[in-house]
């Protein structure tokens, strides 16, 4: 197959397109799926659905994140066994069938099972979909690429405010959460192609060659097959090798403090407003809010970590979440509130998801999704945090205690993350291999 230059570029940027597109779309439903309970947790505690009490409302916020802590470390390594399209189809089935047991419980037992159910799914999708478009994404884009995708996680969380505004039932919210099984699934089935650079990786030359024939791009270069036992654990081990071993923790800690923030405000947002004496309405209102100033903070954290590296982007981003969230803590008036929401929100997502677009673009092809997802999935144990210290903080009637905590998870990350950043110049991978910066600088 001969073509121009140029043409080859557009079809490679058509197939990157595409991937991006359609990891867009299940990433969508991952983010409506997360946020939800957030959403509707405000009605549910002023209605007592279920029985539920803010005490046991950060427990089973914390069942949803503990199963995507361990969906999340599972994925990783699960996606460099059997492919990251099968994981992105069996995570995205899980979380929509966990949804309709949410939606259908008759008891709280029942609900707390759905989420963490839900959670295994959660966390099992964003460590194959970030690796798969980062592996689609073209040369010194991984960031911006990685960025665009998790603007769907952001555009989730604001239908999730959406559909809990107009649905006003708990349970109508949660059927709706069921429609990635019609919609997201069988489209990526038809349509997602597998990564050609795994596909390489492990030796499945004649498939990454037809992949590539397929959609008329070039093929990544070949690389040498390792056994399976060593696929499946040589991975894990590759992100200690040498001197790997304490930048991995370091993003390991950072990836705790920022999931910590991500998922205590994201659940406790709306009930902590609430409690500093905002209305219901205005409360899920900061929730969309929140949100759009993640779509936007996610485009430009990308695009300056792409230019500037991960690690310094990161860190001042962390910074400005811990400013942003402790600032909610005072009382304002309603217009300056909702700027200071949509700035903390703008800052907030985007530097947990800058911290895994570093650690991917560090990785090696064969282990990058392990060490996305062990990154992901060790920060899980802060999102399990995150929301049993919110819901117990709110419960002593403090609401400044809790925005405070939160800010001090922000300043936490930022020192982690910043050590990354000294760390990296005497090693430049979370892998074995070669080493892939994010840009000069990171």
């Amino acid at each position: 197959m001969s073509s121009t230059p140029t043409a080859a570029g557009a079809r490679s940027g058509r197939l990157t397109l595409l991937v991006v597109g359609l990891c867009w779309l299940v990433v969508l439903f991952d983010g409506l799926d997360m946020f939800i309970y957030g959403s509707v947790l405000p009605h549910m505690l002023e209605t007592g659905a279920l029985g539920i009490d803010p005490d046991e409302a950060g427990d089973i916020g914390s069942y949803a994140t503990f199963g995507m802590l361990i969906g999340a470390l599972s994925s990783g390594t699960v996606s460099d066994w059997i492919g990251r399209k099968r994981t992105i189809l069996a995570s995205t089935v899980v979380f929509s069938l966990a949804s309709a047991l949410c939606a259908s419980a008759g008891s709280l037992g029942t609900f707390g099972l759905g989420r963490f159910l839900a959670g295994l799914g959660l966390g099992g999708l964003l460590p194959s979909a970030i690796t798969l478009v980062t592996e689609y994404a073209p040369r010194g884009r991984g960031a911006l690429i990685v960025g665009s995708l998790m603007t769907a996680h952001q555009a989730g969380g604001i239908l999730a405010g959406f559909v809990a505004l107009w649905t006003g039932d708990w349970r109508v919210s949660f059927w709706i959460c069921v429609i990635p099984l019609f919609i997201g699934v069988p489209l990526a089935f038809l349509y997602l192609p597998e990564s050609m650079t795994f596909l390489r990786a492990k030796g499945r030359d004649a498939e990454a060659r037809a992949l590539a024939d397929r959609y008329g791009v070039a093929e990544p270069a070949p690389k040498e097959k390792r056994a399976a036992g060593a696929d499946r654990w040589g991975a894990v081990a590759a992100l200690f090798r040498g001197g790997l071993w304490t930048q991995t923790l370091c993003f390991w800690l950072a990836s705790f403090g920022g999931l910590l923030l991500v998922y205590g405000v994201s659940q406790w947002l709306p009930s902590l407003m609430r409690a500093s004496g905002y209305d219901l309405g205005s409360s899920l209102g900061f929730v969309i809010v929140i949100n759009l100033g993640g779509i936007v903070g996610m485009l430009i954290g990308g695009k300056l970590t792409d230019t500037y590296g991960g690690p310094l982007i990161t860190a001042i981003w962390f910074g400005a979440t811990a400013i942003g969230v402790y600032a909610l803590s005072i009382h304002m008036p309603l217009a300056l509130t909702y700027t200071v929401v949509f700035l903390t929100g703008l800052f907030l997502f985007s530097a947990q998801a800058m911290i895994y677009a570093t650690v991917a673009a560090r990785s090696d092809d064969d282990n990058r999704a392990t060490a996305v997802g062990w990154t992901s999935g060790m920060g899980r144990f802060g999102a399990v945090f995150g929301p049993w210290l919110g819901g117990r903080l709110l419960d002593t009637g403090s609401n400044t205690a809790g925005f405070t905590a939160f800010a001090l998870a922000g300043v936490f990350s930022l020192v982690f993350v910043s050590l990354t950043g000294l760390l990296s110049r005497r090693s430049g991978t979370l892998g074995s291999g070669t080493a892939r910066p994010l840009s000069p600088a990171g």
